[in-house]
């Protein structure tokens, strides 16, 4: 069964979007079969991988209104060993419209049941909230990776995020764990950047990923051209970056999967 994976943080701005597309264009370099899940209204994900995202008529919002099924919701995408469900701005509105239905906080786990044995990893990406969609996203998945800027306020509302993952984990899903912090958006010429790394590591210990993703001009790029940071320049440091995120992650599972 493929592991599904979370990629959230409410804040805005910490490479949540980057991190999803490039680490699913890593892992399918890496001979990984994957799936990404928009789960985010201004659909950043879909567009970073070449999806006219105007033209989706079947995404994430059908998923969990469970008017069409997982199956139907899937667009292969240039990129190797990678598929998609696609967003659309209409994802905005699923907040309302799910607000009376029953087990709402669990729609994407039931839509996903049918295509988990498909794929490797299915990574989600999280709207910067912590609303029903993001809910839905932590219920269904097995862990979440919390991209974490090297920035001033880096750790802003990290606590009320990790409480979140604590009360999903007491009352919707207790196998949820945390995957790691991921440190982004680094530039060693500024102290600032060593210092929150220095902060986060001390606070956080082995809950860090050792890569970090550094500032990288090629990795803004990319989404404007609608592909991923290995397709746009697999020289670039963000490329490089990812593979070796993607290939930390490949290890810890083999780990995990040995230690279980």
């Amino acid at each position: 069964m493929g592991k599904i994976i979370a990629i959230a943080n409410q804040k805005g701005g910490v490479g949540k979007t980057t991190t999803t597309v490039n680490l699913a264009a890593s892992l399918g370099v890496l001979e990984q079969k994957v799936l990404l899940i928009d789960a985010d209204p201004q659909a950043n994900a879909s567009s970073g991988l070449g999806i006219d995202v105007d033209s989706v008529s079947v995404g994430t919002y059908q998923l969990l209104e469970h008017t069409a099924s997982a199956k139907e919701a899937i667009i292969k995408t240039t990129s190797p060993n990678v598929d998609i469900i696609p967003s659309h701005i209409d994802l905005v509105a699923i907040e309302i419209e799910l607000v009376d239905k029953e087990n709402r906080e669990y729609m994407l786990r039931e839509s996903l049941k049918e295509i988990a044995d498909d794929y490797d990893y299915i990574l989600i990406d999280c709207a910067p909230s912590l609303g029903l969609i993001t809910l839905n996203a932590l219920a269904a998945a097995n862990s979440v990776i919390i991209p974490i800027q090297c920035e001033y306020f880096a750790l802003e509302g990290l606590g009320k995020l990790l409480n979140t993952i604590k009360s999903v984990q007491n009352i919707h899903n207790s196998n949820l764990e945390i995957e790691g912090l991921l440190l982004t958006m680094f530039d060693s010429r500024l102290r600032l950047s060593n210092q929150v790394v220095e902060e986060v590591k001390k606070h956080f210990e082995s809950m860090v990923f050792n890569t970090i993703i550094q500032r990288n001009i090629r990795l803004g790029e990319a989404p404007s051209y609608g592909e991923s940071i290995i397709a746009y320049d697999a020289t670039s440091r963000g490329a490089i970056n990812y593979i070796n995120l993607a290939n930390e992650l490949l290890k810890l599972q083999e780990k995990n999967g040995k230690s279980n």
